[in-house]
């Protein structure tokens, strides 16, 4: 997949979009270089996740204090996991391993499993450093525990640097838990279920990944991965369409924005239909407010090119992405709608003002009715929980509903990493690459 060009101490990688990355060997001094050694940094900012260390499969969400550039993308906070992992996405689900990721060594790690595992962070302002300190595999205990740390620099370069790597990462099983070594991230796509009214599902499409060449993982090694230039960073018209960069730069006039159409604002660039708009190439737009006569509010970060774990069953991205496809109602339920001026009353529509009144009163005395009802329902199977009703609720409580578990990440989300081919977990699917 890449193309490595082999020299005495370093490999360089020039074959991704997003990213350029060199591997620095056991002989290099640059490995020595690139290693943080937290313990002579400022101890009042080198935090021991206590949670993290002492857990399995969990993830805590850790805020920076600086904005670090992810493929373009400016994050303000991360997920830490135990599997030596970042998640970045900003919406926590179970599966956090699939995509969005930055990964040292992903693999089963349980720090509570040793008193001597530890999950530590560090943020100096302008860089954090996470580091898995004697961490053990949970299935290969006698293994010997594993040091490493990923660095995120404020500049967007990220760098990976391994102290003690007891086996060959590639020996490492992947049964329980993926097993990954680079970078990913993904857009998030809204679908409506037309069988279902108000219920769309999620579906995550990789459009990225960096994957690491994992036998150049050992003792005292290093990777240190440099950004390219990407669409996001052009901020006018005339400096996004004569971009000479590797991807072919797009400007949305409605959004104001310059994309290549494959970044997390994939949904938000689909909607205001910016596909369309970009055919001409041109900034001769002079007036876009006649064009586009309703302002929209941008969606904060939506979260999906190799390819995915599982593969959406019966569609195909070019459907679910069609640049012809109808927008996402907004809370008005209309999306763009400009209503005409509104006639003057006639007479007719104020004889209808009495059947309104009545109508109106009905609805009220029957959304009490109802109200009524479900206090009684509820009182009723508080005190007979053995009865068919109530079994029938708590098998349908809204803890199980796949609706109600899109949360923002709380402070301890777990997560959950080996997913069946093909299986919907709590409304994502992950989908084949773009």
């Amino acid at each position: 997949r890449h193309r490595l060009k082999p020299s005495r101490f370093t490999s360089e990688d020039t074959d991704h979009n997003y990213y350029t990355s060199k591997t620095y060997g056991p002989t290099d001094p640059m490995s020595k270089d690139l290693w943080v050694n937290v313990d002579q940094m400022d101890k009042e900012k080198v935090k021991i996740h206590g949670i993290l260390s002492n857990t399995h499969r969990q993830a805590a969400r850790v805020n920076l204090s600086f904005d670090f550039p992810f493929y373009g993308h400016f994050l303000r906070d991360l997920t830490v996991a135990t599997g030596g992992f970042i998640y970045t996405g900003d919406v926590v689900h179970r599966m956090l391993t699939a995509t969005q990721y930055i990964a040292p060594l992903m693999a089963n790690f349980d720090p509570s499993v040793s008193r001597n595992s530890t999950v530590i962070y560090f943020d100096n302002g302008t860089a954090l450093v996470v580091q898995w300190d004697h961490v053990h595999l949970q299935d290969s205990y006698n293994l010997g525990s594993f040091t490493f740390q990923a660095t995120l620099h404020s500049d967007g370069r990220i760098v990976f640097a391994y102290k003690e790597i007891p086996i060959e990462v590639a020996q490492i099983s992947s049964v329980n838990h993926p097993v990954k070594v680079g970078l990913s991230d993904a857009f998030v796509v809204v679908h409506r279920i037309q069988q279902i009214p108000n219920v769309r599902r999620r579906t995550i499409y990789e459009y990225h990944r960096v994957e690491l060449t994992k036998t150049k993982i050992t003792n005292s090694t290093a990777v240190e991965m440099m950004p390219l230039p990407t669409c996001l960073q052009f901020t006018s018209c005339g400096s996004c369409i004569s971009s000479q960069i590797n991807f072919n730069c797009s400007w949305c006039h409605r959004l104001r924005r310059c994309s290549s159409g494959f970044d997390r604002h994939r949904q938000d660039w689909v909607d205001n239909s910016c596909p369309d708009e970009t055919k001409d190439k041109s900034c001769d737009i002079i007036n876009t407010t006649q064009l586009y006569p309703f302002t929209t509010t941008l969606v904060a970060k939506t979260t999906g090119r190799s390819r995915g774990e599982t593969t959406t069953a019966g569609a195909s991205l070019s459907t679910s992405l069609s640049p012809t496809s109808v927008p996402t109602e907004d809370s008005k339920g209309c999306f763009g709608c400009v209503s005409p001026a509104m006639p003057k009353e006639s007479s007719a529509e104020r004889k209808d003002t009495h059947p309104l009144h009545t109508g109106l009163i009905l609805g009220i005395l029957m959304v009490m009715l109802i109200m009524a009802a479900t206090v009684l329902v509820t009182v009723y199977i508080y005190h007979h929980p053995t009865s068919a009703a109530s079994l029938f609720f708590i098998e349908r409580r809204p803890s199980r509903w796949p609706a109600m578990k899109f949360r923002r990440g709380s402070g301890h989300p777990a997560y959950a990493e080996v997913e069946p081919v093909g299986q919907e977990k709590e409304g994502f699917i992950e989908s084949e690459q773009c």
